[in-house]
């Protein structure tokens, strides 16, 4: 049945009529291009991807895009040479400020702390999060927004498929995962009852005043359409007390045999939901993007907007705490509260030019996704590397692969160091090539200043 759901997608992604409406967006600019309306032209992704290893020619053909425009725009220079002597220059004016500003620093701190986080900053390190449905399309999109084009893209397919599409829409348009087991349960007992009892037409009508009905299946997007692929269809008929009332009546000639309703029951109970893979969402960021500090949107936050107000109002008694004189696990505690109020995270590679890698991840994603973004992303991607924490701890693959964000400390936002493994470090530091660290196509993605 897995086989069958599998082919199931991959007959509608290669039909060009069951492809999605709408372009996704450009993670990197404001204004979105409107696409060309010629289908006999292939348009070029309308984002940066992630997986220039997987989808290298997607990232190509974004990347060349990008070039393009950016070729148009003489104020900016994408060649490596000026983009080094750009990074260079802003260090330098970097470690300058960082001089000028010792003294008054100490001025700010007050100013810091009666800002609340109600404050809408300007400047997001991220626009929102983003995510991809590989099944579907190559768009990129706001979770939101693929909910609604997931139940579009299913309904188009009812008239072809009603069987898989119903299990399909049971399973992804429905958010509370309790009704759906119980639902899925309720529709295989009239199923099976049917089979089983294939004369016995007390099991081939369903009173749709039923309690068990109007509680466990009416309510459940795509039960209906299940029923009726299953042979069922809605008719008057009398009840017990002679009253007209609707019905749900099975006819075996609306099925090919009474064996297709085995099949259905197999396909209601291993359809799982369409799943989303969240994009990262890439940006290659000079020192001066990168030196504010980070604000990230209101989708990174698992708490909803009253809850955030509350946090705003309780900020006062928190820095109050602070001055207290509390153990370790005290401050452990109070850091873990404060992580648990994210669901994403912004984490950022520096590299030893200057230059900065940017990836959205879930804060529940372990270190090796990380590692291997960051791999995925280099010139030589065969060579061993380790990251460094601000704190100057060294992520091993071997010890922190399985660690999850939250449990490394990254959350909601951590700038983590680059550096080649001391085995390989000696000699690349001799290569002529030793400055370069991302791939070409991930280098033109530089943003504009």
């Amino acid at each position: 049945m897995a086989e069958k759901f599998k082919k199931f997608f991959q007959k509608k992604k290669a039909d060009a009529k069951f492809k999605l409406a709408g372009p996704g967006y450009k993670l990197s600019e404001s204004n979105i291009s409107s696409q060309s309306s010629n289908s006999s032209k292939k348009d070029v992704p309308v984002v940066p991807r992630a997986g220039l290893s997987e989808e290298s020619k997607i990232a190509a053909e974004a990347a060349l895009a990008r070039l393009q425009k950016k070729r148009e725009n003489p104020a900016f220079n994408t060649s490596l040479a000026a983009i080094q002597a750009q990074v260079k220059k802003e260090m330098e004016n970097e470690r300058v400020a960082t001089t000028s500003t010792a003294a008054s620093s100490s001025a700010n701190t007050e100013q810091e702390k009666s800002e609340t986080q109600l404050d809408l900053p300007k400047n997001y390190a991220a626009s929102g999060v983003f995510f991809k449905c590989p099944l579907i399309s190559n768009d990129i999109l706001p979770r939101d927004e693929w909910k609604l084009n997931i139940k579009k893209f299913l309904y188009e397919q009812l008239v072809e498929e009603r069987g898989l599409t119903a299990c399909l829409l049971i399973q992804s348009c429905n958010n509370n995962r309790e009704k759906v087991d119980t639902c899925v349960e309720t529709l295989c007992k009239y199923l099976e009852n049917i089979i089983n009892h294939p004369d016995d037409e007390k099991y081939q009508k369903i009173r749709m005043s039923n309690r068990a009905f109007c509680e466990r299946v009416q309510p459940i997007e795509g039960a209906m359409d299940l029923l009726i692929a299953a042979g069922f269809t809605e008719t008057k008929l009398k009840n017990p007390e002679g009253v007209d009332e609707d019905y749900l009546v099975f006819n075996k000639d609306n099925v090919e045999s009474i064996e297709s309703l085995v099949t259905l029951i197999d396909a209601l109970r291993t359809a799982e939901p369409i799943q989303l893979e969240l994009d990262r969402n890439l940006q290659v960021l000079l020192p001066s993007q990168a030196a504010a500090k980070v604000q990230l949107p209101a989708s990174f936050y698992a708490l909803t907007p009253e809850e955030m107000k509350r946090e705003a109002q309780l900020r006062a008694e928190a820095i109050e705490k602070s001055q207290m004189l509390r153990t370790k696990a005290m401050r452990e505690k109070d850091e873990l509260r404060e992580m648990r109020k994210y669901k994403f995270a912004i984490i950022r590679i520096r590299f030893p030019d200057g230059i900065l890698l940017q990836g959205t991840f879930s804060v529940y994603e372990r270190y090796l996704e990380i590692h291997e973004f960051v791999r995925e992303n280099l010139e030589h991607s065969d060579l061993p590397f380790v990251l460094n924490t601000p704190t100057g701890h060294k992520l091993i693959l071997d010890e922190d692969a399985d660690k999850t964000l939250i449990g490394l400390k990254l959350v909601p936002a951590t700038v983590l160091t680059f550096a080649w493994h001391p085995s390989v470090a000696e000699e690349i530091n001799k290569s002529p090539n030793k400055d370069v660290f991302l791939k070409p196509e991930v280098m033109i993605l530089v943003q504009e200043v």
